[in-house]
């Protein structure tokens, strides 16, 4: 059964949750859609499965719809997801046709009758070319980093975007100069969700040794897609260079997103470069393997997130609410939930990487209050009830439409 409201209070106290109780009321009736690529794998399908019963729960009549598609479709977003990013790319004539084509297909086939459609991510961004008469306010929510796309990336997308209401990005950071009205709105963790809520020592030992995973023997962990902008290859090269000093294991845990038609291809490089060492532990797991991630990040000894781009990588905030010491890359919102040496570490190569993976299995008094620090970040910052009262506040400020909202709007 999703979480309740009420739930919530012994983490965050009564006062938090009067506030949302009291913002639904002011939003009660309205009808809400989210649209979106994929159900299930990656953090945007994830935040959807926890906040829709929430927001139904406050009284506002909320849908979540997902855009389907032929496979030539996803490798084209995929492709605008990395150039988005900065990777160099080529936007063509029929690129663009595919896309449109897709869009008027799924505009056809769902029902976007509602008062707010919050669409999120490139995908589904085409969405707003089917935008009728009626009074619906129209939000495009981005989830990554598009402040240094490759050219042509952002002008495939611009005409659509700039058509909404609101754009809504993660950190101020991430956005571009548009016509529209923006507000920032970091993501946020479910800490009664089955990948953060609490575990017996039982229940994760069962995991580890359902996975082969020593628990006498150090763990280091990366949990990500296998995706190349998460760079796990990268992972494994600075583990072995700390494993000269320290004899640890690697596990890098995660799996693929049905819009991803890359991942195939990264986990076999990633199981290339990993040979047949018995310490490194490869986990393709299927996307509902939330226990099995909560397990193995809290038998973690060390946490690391080596991304060369991200959106926001929620990965960090779950470890970091399980007081796991994480290294973590300087890109994208990781800087958001990591302060250098106080709540976690910030590390830009491999080199650096290796070098705190080492520093950190050598000081385990040092790790062990980076945790610390970590989880209280979170607790203040990146929970679900923030990310819920943020929302509720954007459909406010969208369903009235008026300058005097902005205020509410969290910065």
């Amino acid at each position: 059964m999703p979480a309740q409201l009420a739930d919530y209070t012994p983490i965050v106290g009564e006062g938090v949750v009067s506030e949302l109780r009291l913002l639904g009321e002011c939003l009660s009736g309205k009808r809400v859609i989210n649209v979106n690529s994929t159900r299930v794998g990656g953090g945007v399908a994830e935040i959807l499965n926890r906040l829709v019963p929430l927001l139904n729960e406050l009284g506002l009549d909320t849908r979540w719809e997902v855009v389907q598609g032929p496979e030539e479709f996803f490798v084209l977003t995929k492709k605008l997801h990395n150039a988005l990013h900065g990777a160099p790319a080529t936007f063509t004539a029929e690129d663009r046709k595919v896309f449109n084509e897709v869009t008027d297909a799924n505009a056809a086939a769902l029902n976007l009758d509602a008062d707010l459609l919050f669409i999120h991510d490139p995908q589904p961004a085409g969405l707003i070319r089917k935008r009728d008469a009626r009074p619906a306010s129209w939000l495009w929510r981005c989830h990554i980093d598009v402040s240094a796309p490759a050219p042509g990336a952002w002008e495939f997308i611009a005409p659509m975007v700039e058509r909404y209401d609101l754009s809504v990005f993660s950190a101020p950071q991430f956005a571009r100069e548009m016509k529209i009205p923006q507000v920032l709105i970091a993501p946020s963790i479910d800490p009664l969700s089955d990948k953060n809520r609490e575990l017996s020592e039982s229940d994760i030992e069962a995991v580890l040794t359902r996975f082969g995973i020593r628990s006498d023997k150090p763990i280091v962990t990366q949990v990500s897609r296998f995706d190349r902008l998460k760079d796990p290859v990268g992972v494994i090269k600075a583990w072995r260079m700390a494993r000269s000093r320290f004899d640890c294991q690697l596990v890098l845990a995660g799996g693929s997103a049905t819009d991803d038609p890359e991942s195939v291809a990264v986990l076999l490089e990633v199981r290339e470069q990993a040979g047949d060492d018995p310490d490194v532990h490869i986990l393709d797991l299927p996307p509902t393997s939330n226990l099995e991630i909560n397990a193995i990040q809290r038998a973690s000894t060390v946490v690391i997130q080596k991304s060369l781009k991200e959106g926001f990588g929620l990965t960090v905030s779950e470890a970091l609410w399980k007081r796991r010491p994480t290294i973590a890359s300087a890109v994208g919102g990781i800087p958001l939930q990591i302060a250098h040496k106080y709540s976690g570490i910030l590390t830009y190569t491999i080199e650096g990487t290796a070098f705190w993976i080492k520093q950190l299995l050598g000081a385990p008094e040092f790790a062990r209050k980076l945790g610390e620090n970590g989880h209280n970040q979170v607790r203040e910052n990146f929970l679900l009830t923030r990310h819920l009262r943020d929302y509720l506040l954007a459909f406010l400020f969208a369903s009235k439409g008026h300058p005097d909202h902005a205020d509410l709007i969290r910065l």
